[in-house]
């Protein structure tokens, strides 16, 4: 890899995500050298991949590139490469690229869509879970109305119209949210031909309710305003299977569409040589301990959504979020420094800052440690938090006059189908 030896400890970092960057800049103009390793050469905002899909942003608005984001810090390298293996006897990581010996490890690779095992969902369904497969989304939305014009089959062009969002967490509710002001502001104007009344949005969740990290207050508010926007919610029901055409549940409930969205959870996106079941706990996720080390080794550690680290407060695992990756990271810098210099490690606490969900124009729901709120000015909240946490000022700055200008025009400019998606037929 061309990384140069020296006499600082080396700390390599898998995954330039929340947690990765964080602690990377940690770790900058400190005594040790830093290489990180991603199979993107930027870092997504991954809570925005939603308005990429609908066509409210384009991708370059929340990505941003990660050499740039760490170009000022002395002792850092990036390689692009996937990490293949990591072999814990002798502290090598593996790559594409070539191997690399470590220090120190630090893995922060994530998470990836879970599919709980059923292969004909993963090869049929949509996942929103990094860029490409954002646009890949955008396309073939715009796509079935291109096919939904030239179709005069009522079964199929209903079926291209009718969107199925399997899970009811901020991403599917967020989603729904966005495609409901789509068919209402959007549609009508660019499809005048086509009776886009007849597209329908449905949420399907096996729970109870949807945000169920959220407060039932937030929950049924969020529940209201989608109901208000036309979108239909289904509760208490399971999705067992989909062909690509037919997506069948627990229940004697079916839905004719040629777009199912799972939006039903993740995993760890946990890497060979660290997946045993001596390591992986519920989630797929890697069994740290309050220092974020992993079981076995006081040099290998963890952070992130691919962690799986529990507390008195959440006693299933710290959420997989931004906020305890970005806390995460931070500490790990600390006490990597401490590790180094012989000093005492830290427990982490995590300091719980709220959850917040937008279900579209003017509706939002915000839950914070003491208070509570929702409407207008919780979605001004929404807005605020998010580009504070975008990295880069020309990429606030695009975020926020898209979001001014969709705003004022009831509009979304970004509903281009650039790369073309064709979904494999069953």
């Amino acid at each position: 890899m061309n990384i140069p030896r020296t006499s600082y400890p080396r700390v390599v970092i898998i995954g330039g995500g929340f947690a990765g960057i964080a602690l990377a800049k940690k770790l900058s103009k400190q005594e040790v050298q830093v290489v990180l390793l991603d199979k993107n050469n930027y870092h997504t905002f991954q809570p925005l991949l939603y308005q990429v899909s609908t066509g409210g942003l384009e991708p370059d608005s929340i990505a941003y590139p990660i050499r740039k984001v760490l170009k000022d810090f002395p002792n850092f390298y990036f390689r692009l490469a996937n990490v293949e293996e990591i072999d814990t006897a002798k502290n090598k990581v593996k790559t594409n690229i070539g191997n690399l010996k470590f220090d120190y490890l630090v893995i922060a690779s994530g998470s990836v869509t879970n599919y709980f095992g059923n292969s004909d969902i993963e090869k049929h369904s949509m996942a929103m879970k990094t860029i490409p497969q954002s646009l890949n989304l955008r396309s073939l939305i715009l796509e079935n109305f291109e096919d939904a014009l030239l179709t005069s089959d009522l079964n199929e062009r209903n079926a291209l119209m009718n969107f199925v969002i399997v899970g009811g967490g901020p991403t599917g509710v967020e989603l729904a949210g966005a495609l409901a002001e789509i068919k209402k502001g959007i549609l009508p104007k660019d499809y005048p031909d086509l009776d886009t009344r007849l597209a329908q949005i449905h949420v399907v969740q096996s729970g109870d309710c949807i945000l169920k990290g959220m407060s039932a207050k937030a929950s049924q508010k969020a529940e209201d305003f989608l109901e208000k926007l036309g979108v239909n919610i289904w509760k208490h029901v399971r999705v067992t299977n989909y062909d690509g055409k037919t997506v069948t549940t627990d229940t004697d409930l079916t839905f004719e569409t040629a777009t199912l969205i799972w939006a039903a959870g993740v995993k760890g996106a946990t890497i060979k040589g660290l997946d045993s079941s001596d390591f992986i706990t519920r989630g797929h996720r890697i069994d740290v301990n309050a220092f974020s080390q992993v079981k076995g080794f006081h040099h290998i550690f963890a952070i992130g959504d691919v962690a799986y680290m529990q507390t008195k407060d959440f006693s299933d695992g710290l959420p997989m979020m931004a906020q305890p990756a970005i806390q995460q990271g931070e500490q790990l810098g600390d006490n990597l420094l401490n590790l180094i210099e012989g000093k005492p490690l830290k427990a982490f606490t995590y300091k719980d800052k709220g959850a917040m969900a937008t279900i579209g124009r003017n509706k939002a729901v915000v839950d914070l440690k003491k208070w509570k709120f929702q409407g207008v000015f919780a979605w001004y909240v929404w807005m605020f938090v998010h580009l504070f946490f975008l990295i880069g000022f020309r990429n606030r700055m695009v975020v926020f006059i898209n979001w001014v200008y969709n705003y004022v025009r009831f509009d979304r400019e970004a509903r281009l189908i650039i790369r073309p998606f064709k979904k494999r037929h069953p």
